[in-house]
């Protein structure tokens, strides 16, 4: 029922989207797009930088984090009707968005499988796993895009928690004006579009179970789930990392 729903609940004039293997298309289109990108990213890799690889994929996820987290809030602001139904309503351009993300998702998982089968890229993956379901069922059923959409905006917040990892893997002095700005603004951006939008999202799921089959809510229940506990272990980590462990040598300084 809510399928049949979804097809006929359109508001975009032109629904292109609708065109048989679209999905497939714009997926495969994406993952080889960021796959370019990776070409090009090497080509731009400082010398002093010790892991090209690790670079190459940072600079990767800041390209995919700023396009999809603007297109994402371009979405909720001027699709009608999305903000307010997050199962039905959809368009041609928060359809592909979600497409050109699982896209990139996609292609991170087999770039970290083939060129970084190492122990860090376990939490990674296993991150990417969740949401290649999550985006699927959106994708392939076509209910739920608006819910992938709101999910994207955290992506904001990812383009800061990206550069700030360029930052140190260029060795940018954390005392330094630019590390600093950007610390303050990535734990700014982190409560209000990570946070903020995950707590939204948990609120959501829990107040709509009703009009949910079991089997999504129950995906959708244990992604966040895992999603929500890497957000706190990470956001826990960044204060240690740039405020906590600061405090000590600013209080030195000044006595």
């Amino acid at each position: 029922m809510m399928a049949d729903s979804a097809e006929t609940i359109m508001t975009e004039p032109g629904q292109w989207h609708k065109w048989p293997h679209y999905s497939y298309i714009a997926i495969i289109l994406s993952a080889l797009t960021f796959a370019v990108c990776g070409k090009l990213a090497a080509q731009i890799t400082p010398n002093r930088v010790k892991s090209a690889w690790k670079f190459k994929n940072i600079f990767i996820s800041l390209v995919h984090a700023a396009a999809t987290g603007i297109w994402a809030f371009y979405c909720l602001l001027f699709t009608p009707g999305l903000a307010n139904d997050v199962i039905n309503i959809y368009d041609s351009s928060s359809y592909t968005l979600v497409c050109f993300s699982l896209g990139y998702v996609i292609y991170d998982c087999m770039d970290m499988l083939v060129y970084h089968r190492k122990k860090d890229s376990f939490e990674l993956l296993g991150h990417h796993a969740v949401i290649i379901v999550a985006f699927g069922i959106a994708v392939f059923h076509r209910i739920y895009v608006g819910y992938a959409v709101v999910a994207l905006v955290a992506e904001i917040n990812s383009v800061f928690l990206h550069i700030r990892q360029l930052m140190l893997i260029c060795r940018v002095d954390k005392s330094s004006s630019i590390y600093r700005l950007n610390s303050l603004v990535n734990v700014g951006s982190y409560i209000t579009f990570r946070i903020m939008t995950f707590a939204w999202m948990t609120r959501w799921l829990f107040l709509n179970k009703d009009l949910i089959p079991l089997p999504f809510f129950t995906v959708g229940s244990i992604g966040l789930a895992v999603i929500t506990a890497m957000n706190i272990v990470l956001f826990y980590r960044l204060l240690k990392t740039d405020f906590f462990r600061s405090m000590p040598t600013e209080m030195n300084k000044t006595e």
